[in-house]
């Protein structure tokens, strides 16, 4: 069937496109009401690879992850050389905050001092199965090969959620893949003769973990009822496959023009699908007692796009493409099961992507800024590609594009919503922009729930600071600072860590933080 994604494009961008500026609001009265409702989840997120590595002594034992294929990509000389890898050299299990020893004091900070009621984790599969599962099938062929001190330690997390009376998210893949899936390095030197390929091993990867997805479902279902295929498929494409960059590097790290990105766009399709019906069919164990066995859903980033020059037919149609590539085709094809194979602008049904998402949850950022080229830029990605991915702005903070995202997946996709990550790196020099960034952000979910939107949970990103991909430790989107030099990993909270636990005990945003954080409408 042909889709005319145009109709998705949100208001703010087709006013663009008409020379209009999009209409200003006063700033609300302090007397507005952005409260939450009973049972709306207030939380923070963590990745695996990210947060868990770095422990103090002695605790180090089993905190390193050296079976990923993110831990060769940043560790091996061949790629931390590399141009295109943009990695700093530094090794994780040394920079990171070492969220694995330490995770009870930090889950009991984000209970007792955060007052959260919910936290979204990654079980990785590399810990997992640190060694190939080719071959080996049904679950307890598969737990006599799964390494039990990473099952214990799960379990352990798990338990200490369940006693704090937080509701767990359990990401299933989060970033990385075991190196025996993806040998990032190789694949980064040789996309073309590298072996194993990943995501570019459609049957092999999806099968794979598929049977992981599985057997995670029945080992912690009694502790687990919502799950996460997929962190952010999307970044995986644009930052391996089409336009690795400064901003966001992902193995392999291959530049465009790639004809390999439409292969891996379908095979993360496909990997999401069939990791939904194993977790279906693996978690028969009611954890909440709501009559659910299991409520599977995805992690995605949406970012609304503006045209450079809203008088420039090439900027507007950039804007649109951009807004189509970047936020509809996936999502379209694993929550309609619309495929657009080719990534076009045409797409055809599958059944078997058909009614795979019982939630959806949104990451947020801020907004981007695009200009158009005279002819397809991206070769691979005719005839959507007419705008470079690396000459792509991203603005100031703005909130309001929050509740626009949420309402166009509301408005497209019907499911329930959770802003599963929003966050920012805060600045060294000024100590309210994170409890800004926090209250404006909060203010636009609170808007968006009074306005009939099925928002049901706000995740903050991250608890503590982290290994951020290709940055390291650089940058400091943690509520908690770490200091990466300190062998002990102190945790020191930001102004934006008090905030956030005065708004989740209130269940809302007190008027004197909408005083001093104006959120306008």
């Amino acid at each position: 069937m042909r889709t005319d994604f145009r109709l998705a494009i949100p208001m703010t961008l087709l006013l663009a496109a008409c020379g209009e500026d999009p209409p200003v609001t006063e700033i609300p009265e302090v007397a507005e009401d952005l409260s939450f409702p009973e049972g709306f989840l207030f939380g923070t997120a963590i990745g695996g690879f990210q947060a868990d590595m770095g422990c103090p002594a002695p605790d180090l034992d089993g905190c390193v992850d050296n079976g990923s294929d993110w831990y060769a990509f940043a560790t091996s000389p061949a790629t931390t050389s590399s141009p295109l890898a943009y990695l700093s050299g530094q090794d994780p299990a040394v920079v990171g905050p070492g969220f694995w020893a330490l995770h009870e004091q930090d889950l009991d900070r984000a209970w007792g001092d955060l007052h959260n009621g919910a936290f979204r984790f990654s079980i990785e599969w590399s810990r997992i199965f640190p060694k190939s599962t080719e071959g080996i099938t049904g679950y307890e062929a598969l737990r006599s090969v799964a390494n039990e001190e990473a099952l214990a330690h799960y379990h352990a997390m798990l338990n200490g959620l369940r006693l704090r009376g937080m509701s767990p998210i359990v990401t299933l893949h989060q970033g990385t893949l075991p190196a025996w899936i993806h040998d990032a390095v190789g694949c980064h030197l040789n996309l073309a003769a590298c072996s194993p390929r990943g995501w570019l091993d459609p049957e092999r990867t999806v099968a794979e973990i598929a049977k992981y997805a599985g057997f995670v479902a029945r080992e912690f279902g009694a502790d687990v009822d919502r799950w996460a295929t997929l962190d952010d498929p999307f970044a995986i494409l644009l930052s391996g496959y089409i336009a690795p960059s400064a901003e966001r590097s992902h193995p392999p790290a291959v530049a465009y023009p790639s004809s390999a990105a439409k292969d891996v766009f379908v095979t993360l399709v496909e990997a999401h699908a069939r990791m939904y019906d194993a977790v279906k069919e693996n978690d028969a164990a009611d954890a909440d007692g709501d009559g659910k066995t299991s409520d599977i859903g995805l992690v995605y980033a949406m970012i609304p796009v503006s045209p450079a020059d809203p008088a420039s037919p090439l900027d507007v149609q950039a804007a649109e493409n951009m807004f189509y590539l970047y936020n509809l085709a996936y999502l379209d094809a694993v929550a309609k099961g619309e495929l657009d194979e080719d990534l076009v602008g045409t797409s055809a049904r599958r059944a078997d992507l058909e009614d795979r998402m019982d939630w959806l949850g949104v990451n947020y950022e801020t907004r981007a800024t695009v200009r158009g080229t005279s002819g397809p830029f991206l070769q691979e990605l005719t005839p959507l590609g007419t705008f470079d991915p690396l000459e792509v702005l991203r603005g100031e903070e703005d909130p309001r594009g929050l509740h626009e995202m949420l309402e166009l997946a509301d408005r497209m996709y019907g499911l329930p919503l959770f802003v599963t990550g929003n966050g920012l790196d805060h600045p060294l020099d000024d100590e309210d922009a994170g409890p800004s960034f926090l209250v404006r952000h909060l203010a636009w979910a609170s808007r968006a729930v009074q306005d009939g939107i099925d928002l049901r949970g706000y995740f903050f990103r991250s608890l503590v600071d982290d290994f951020e991909w290709n940055h390291g430790m650089s940058r400091r989107f943690g509520l908690y600072a770490v200091d990466a030099a300190d062998p002990q990993k102190n945790r020191t909270p930001r102004k934006t860590a008090e905030t956030y636990g005065t708004i989740a005990e209130e269940r809302r945003i007190p008027p004197e933080l909408l005083v001093a954080y104006p959120a306008p409408r």
